[in-house]
């Protein structure tokens, strides 16, 4: 039988560590942003066209490479941060198994000019699928630019798994976020088709926090700061009060490098028990410095997992150190009683020493003698006989017997009873034919045996339906506000808002200003109320970063799911007969009355033979 087992050629192999390292252009974005961190660059600036299918360029001012360096850094496994081993276990640079450009180069056209301060002309290698048809002499200033044109130009698969340019320009903003919060001695900026995205001058951590976020974010944040043996951590948390539905705004960074930890993000909504509503999410800036010989990075492609030696500790290190900023900050509640002055001690007797109480008693006091006071008569109690007190028996008594009292003439006042409009409640004649059963469930009869309504979903296939055919006609009603509403976002929540308008505005919203940072509402829907405005919108934006439409999906049907989801009658809310029968009698009126909008069953029907089945 002859050998099957053969050596993969280069291009292929490079192809393949393209797959793990390179998920879509927010992972290109990702290992060139940290390869010019690791260049010492204190001015970085990302330029991106058609959500980085097109172009991805990042331009720094770092130190730059010779021309033997800028040739071997598109070899795999080349890098300038390992020699042994034993390096893995103290790195304190971003990249460093030398796979990024290799992978980079192998699946698209790669375009780099480099130069070093100390050379006076750099140059300029040009890449097309891991294959080098140039390299020459250019004029380019001290540092590197690198671009990224026609991704996965080579694998059309691979491209047509992209999703749209708006998913994927948001992809590539987590990734911008993540580097310059952990950076933030960096100034960064970031265009996109030609428009400023951002502008991040060099700054403390609070200042790019604000920056990126919003200027509404600095009275949100709460410091937090703790140096231990273990780990030594600082930076930010949200105030309760303004936690939302996403995890949009929650970063952990340790060694200055972004990553994901379910095990410490249990630890700070550990520290908030109590302080969130249900279903919402604290915000969180956190910085951890550890040892590096106490992590393994090295243990995912992309390096946002992290193996720690002694998670236990850090947990709750890091769960102690917010509950102690929350409650330094007077955030967390404390018990604290209202405060009575009449419980002081007054000024005259604070010197005096302590004497017994005495009581005083008038043994001469007769209360049903008369007897004069400052002269005045005081009556005291005393039983005073009329003298003409046979009078008062007369007719009561004839003949020695008693005569019996006719209560016959004896009037008694009552409230005039009026007819009703409505049918009384309680009426014996009226079947009642629903029943809510631990204001969850909503049971009705039916010929065959009962339904079972979930009431939520119920009413989320009523609204659903409803805000569809109010944004497809568009004639759906508002109601105006008597004060403007003012709410604030941060600009990635604007970003989205701005593509909703049109859709927010068929549904009944009214606004009066769109800027930046902040919108005015000054009409909402019909049956909304203004208190429930910045939960809808927040719910929205979260299910909007969740699943982003694409080129195949409805924005107008993602607005109606959320809407109806955040409108929509919760479990534990009870319904009077009436509401009942109404939920019933419109869900049955609906289009698709058996399935909720995210495609759940409404309702069940349990049939007679099968609760006879349960008797047997």
């Amino acid at each position: 039988m002859a050998d099957i087992i053969q050596l993969l050629p280069d291009h292929v192999a490079n192809q393949i560590a393209a797959g793990e390292v390179v998920q879509r252009p927010a992972s290109v974005v990702k290992e060139l942003l940290e390869n010019a961190i690791d260049a010492d660059a204190t001015v970085i600036k990302l330029i991106i066209k058609d959500a980085g299918k097109t172009l991805i360029q990042v331009i720094d001012n770092g130190k730059g490479m010779s021309a033997t360096d800028a040739r071997l850094s598109f070899e795999r496994h080349a890098t300038s941060k390992i020699r042994a081993a034993e390096d893995l276990f103290s790195l304190h640079t971003k990249g460093f198994r030398g796979e990024a450009l290799a992978s980079i180069a192998a699946i698209a056209h790669v375009e780099l000019k480099t130069k070093q301060e100390k050379d006076e002309l750099g140059t300029q290698i040009t890449i097309e699928g891991s294959e080098v048809t140039s390299q020459e002499v250019v004029v380019t200033p001290k540092g590197s630019s690198i671009s990224v044109k026609n991704l996965f130009f080579n694998i059309p698969a691979r491209r047509n798994f992209l999703k749209s340019n708006t998913v994927e320009t948001r992809h590539i903003i987590d990734e911008f976020h993540r580097v310059a919060l952990a950076h933030p001695a960096i100034a960064f900026s970031m265009y996109h088709n030609g428009s400023e995205v951002f502008h991040l001058p060099v700054s403390k951590s609070r200042q790019r926090i604000v920056n990126i976020f919003g200027g509404k974010t600095n009275e949100k944040l709460v410091p937090v700061e703790e140096a231990t043996e273990v780990v030594k951590i600082s930076g930010f948390v949200g105030k309760p009060e303004f936690s939302k539905k996403s995890k949009s705004e929650q970063f952990f960074f340790v060694n200055d490098r972004f990553i994901k930890s379910p095990y410490l993000n249990h630890a700070v909504n550990a520290a908030y028990e109590g302080l969130l509503r249900d279903g919402n999410q604290p915000a969180y800036f956190l910085h951890l410095s550890v040892d590096p010989k106490s992590i393994d990075i090295n243990i995912h492609p992309t390096k946002t997992e992290i193996k720690f030696d002694d998670e236990h500790t850090l947990y709750a290190i890091l769960r102690s150190s917010i509950k102690h900023s929350l409650g330094q900050f007077n955030i967390a509640p404390v018990l604290d009683f209202e405060y009575d002055g009449n419980l002081d001690t007054p000024y005259d007797y604070k010197d005096k020493g302590i004497t017994n109480p005495t009581v005083e008693v008038d043994r001469n006091f007769n209360p049903f003698v008369e007897q004069k006071s400052s002269g005045k008569q005081i009556t005291a109690f005393r039983k005073q006989t009329p003298n003409n007190w046979d009078s008062l028996y007369v007719g009561l008594e004839s003949k020695g017997t008693r005569v019996e009292s006719d209560f016959s003439q004896i009037e008694f006042e009552s409230e005039e009873r009026t007819g009703s409009i409505f049918k009384d409640d309680s009426s014996v004649d009226e079947v009642q034919k629903t029943y809510q059963l631990h204001n969850k469930y909503v049971i009705s009869t039916v010929k065959s045996g009962m339904l079972v309504i979930d009431q939520h979903r119920a009413h989320q296939r009523i609204l659903y339906e409803g805000l569809l055919k109010s944004m497809t006609v568009k004639e759906a009603v508002s109601q105006q506000l008597l004060f403007p509403l003012q709410l604030h976002f941060s600009s990635n929540e604007m970003t989205i808002l701005k593509q909703l308008k049109d859709d927010l505005e068929a549904t009944g919203f009214v606004f009066s200003k769109f800027n930046s940072e902040s919108i005015d509402v000054i009409g909402v829907p019909v049956n909304v109320p203004d208190s429930e405005v910045s939960i809808i919108l927040e719910q929205l934006i979260s299910d909007v970063e969740q699943e982003v439409p694409d080129s195949h999906f409805s924005a107008t049907d993602l607005l109606a799911k959320s809407m109806a989801k955040s409108l929509a009658i919760k479990t534990g809310q009870s319904l009077n007969n009436t509401e009942q029968e109404h939920l019933v009698n419109s869900l049955f009126a609906c289009k698709e009355p058996s399935v909720s909008p995210t495609n759940r069953p409404t309702f069940v029907t349990l049939t007679v033979d099968e609760l006879d089945k349960k008797f047997m």
